[in-house]
């Protein structure tokens, strides 16, 4: 699979529809991937989740619209998909800085969010580490919830804070962060943040127990303050490793690996913190 032009593919797609319903379950299947990889390499390659790429299209187009155009504003609202008037007003009024009413009356400066174009840039060039490893199946225990892909960014660093940080009583050391989604299919996956299984300890907690299947993974170290090393880490495998490798994603899991924060002088900032990256992967 070449991802850049998979999302080269995608954000045409989303341009050629852009006024008419899209998810990312949708623009996943145009373009022959699964939901859960192709909103990571989205937001990965982008810069931007494939929710707030189609909204700023829509707003910036929307803005246009109004000032070339005679067109009232629930015509607006419901062309670029919003389901009132007011909706409109409000996501216009956050994007723009002023109203739909305003801008046309008063002519206020307007915002412009241009679509994107992947183009052909010398890239790479620099050590990315990784190992290609076969573990066999093994498992865990922990909590989890289900979170959309939409929103995971912002929601899952909420949900470490609620059940890893502010706990009086922590469930789990916090060994890992998973995302499953065997389907691979949907809008949303099961994060679940876990400790190798130990059964007393999981009957003791009430955790909820999990098997991953046995499968060959990339492994990539992440080492620094966290969390720039793993969001870079992350943003490489997209964007050099996996278009330059003769390895393709092979099932819907994302493995984050943690260090013991107890064993470094500055915990999870310090500088020589250590942490992986777990992809599965086969050959192409």
């Amino acid at each position: 699979m070449d991802w850049i032009k998979t999302i080269e593919s995608a954000i045409n797609y989303i341009e050629e529809n852009i006024t008419e319903e899209l998810t990312a379950g949708k623009i996943a299947a145009e373009v022959n991937i699964s939901p859960f990889y192709f909103q990571k390499g989205f937001s990965m390659l982008c810069g931007y989740t494939v929710a707030e790429y189609i909204r700023m299209r829509r707003l910036s187009l929307a803005g246009s619209e109004l000032l070339s155009s005679d067109a009232k504003v629930i015509t607006l609202a419901v062309k670029y998909g919003y389901d009132s008037p007011d909706s409109f007003t409000k996501a216009f009024m956050r994007f723009h800085g002023s109203t739909p009413t305003d801008a046309r009356r008063n002519g206020a400066s307007l915002k412009s969010f241009a679509p994107l174009h992947i183009k052909l840039i010398l890239d790479g060039g620099t050590v990315m580490e990784y190992r290609i490893e076969k573990k066999p199946s093994f498992k865990v225990m922990g909590v989890s919830r289900m979170f959309q892909y939409e929103s995971a960014n912002t929601d899952i660093p909420k949900y470490w804070d609620e059940i890893y940080i502010r706990a009086k009583v922590k469930p789990v050391t916090g060994m890992y962060g998973i995302c499953f989604d065997e389907e691979m299919a949907g809008n949303e996956f099961r994060y679940m943040i876990a400790d190798d299984f130990k059964e007393e300890e999981a009957v003791k907690r009430e955790l909820e127990e999990y098997e991953i299947p046995e499968h060959t993974w990339a492994v990539f170290p992440c080492r620094g303050p966290m969390p720039l090393p793993l969001q870079e880490v992350n943003r490489r495998i997209f964007s050099e490793w996996l278009p330059a490798n003769q390895y393709e994603i092979a099932e819907g899991y994302n493995i984050e690996y943690y260090s013991n924060p107890a064993d470094f002088k500055g915990g999870t900032q310090d500088p020589e913190y250590y942490a992986e990256v777990w992809i599965p992967v086969k050959e192409k």
